[in-house]
């Protein structure tokens, strides 16, 4: 499944077949378009070809949304890592990415049981679980300070922000609601409408019953919120086996500190991180 790819300093980009790495395309770059992908209020995604290579392009779908599209290119550009999409080029309010064959981290159960099923293991599915908290590490610590993935109240909607590899790794795609936690503000909210669900983290439901909704009344939160939701997606990546039931059971103490009602008593996602580490170095010495 590995994809030899030359390592990129911003500014570059290479795909696979490339030898050397090349600086982000520009306006006057001819592509052909071949299919739409998707589309939402902020963008339309569409799968094109360049040079003989699949690339995604992402076009402002309103104007309205323009603010949300170019942080998302602000993102990509700032980060652009092994964590995050890869950054082909743009022009105006368009986006030029890698093309993921694989599609969004949603797919995961679906090429386990099918093209992939050969791969399917216990082990590579928590390593699914490191990959996806590698990313959210690197976003609460990254070049552009404290970030937290906002597009996140449900399982799915959470999934749906990550790109799967070749390789079976997982990176961020969705950035464009992303705010910085900082020293000045002290915190963030995610949106302008009340958040609902026992996906999300408690700090961030409405606190006051039937009232209407006000920002203004809200505290304001951090981080920690990315970390309750580790244990719901990194169950859902292991799946149903009975050795990811035995998994899941020696995780079962240390998730329960991830979901703590408490901010402040939950880990980092770099103890989570390493945690999930340590569970792998184990299981790789009874196999």
């Amino acid at each position: 499944m590995s994809v030899c790819i030359p390592e990129c300093p911003n500014g570059t980009f290479a795909l696979p077949g490339m030898k050397s790495c090349q600086p982000w395309l520009t306006c006057g770059t001819k592509i052909k378009l071949i299919s739409t992908i998707s589309f939402s209020v902020v963008k339309t995604v569409y799968l094109t070809e360049w040079e003989n290579h699949e690339v995604v392009l992402s076009v402002l779908s309103k104007e309205e949304y323009e603010e949300d599209f170019k942080q998302n290119l602000f993102m990509i550009k700032s980060l652009n890592s092994k964590n995050t999409v890869q950054l082909i080029g743009f022009c105006n309010n368009n986006i030029l990415t890698k093309y993921y064959a694989l599609g969004n981290a949603l797919n995961v159960n679906y090429h386990l049981r099918n093209s992939l099923k050969a791969y399917d293991s216990v082990k590579l599915r928590l390593d699914l679980c490191i990959s996806y908290v590698t990313v959210i590490n690197f976003l609460h610590n990254s070049p552009v300070g404290t970030r937290v993935m906002c597009d996140s109240n449900t399982l799915e909607k959470t999934l749906s922000q990550f790109l799967l590899t070749d390789d079976l790794n997982i990176v961020a795609n969705d950035l464009d609601a992303t705010p910085e936690v900082n020293d000045i503000e002290k915190g963030i909210l995610c949106g302008n409408r009340a958040l609902s669900g026992s996906f999300v983290a408690p700090e961030q439901l409405w606190p006051y019953g039937d009232q209407k909704y006000d920002p203004k009344k809200m505290a304001l939160y951090d981080e920690k919120t990315d970390v309750y939701k580790i244990p719901d997606v990194c169950n859902w990546f292991l799946g149903g086996s009975s050795e990811a039931d035995i998994l899941k059971y020696k995780l079962f103490n240390f998730h329960k500190t991830c979901k703590n009602r408490d901010p402040s008593k939950r880990p980092s996602a770099k103890v989570v991180l390493e945690k999930y580490e340590n569970v792998r170095n184990e299981l790789l010495k009874n196999i």
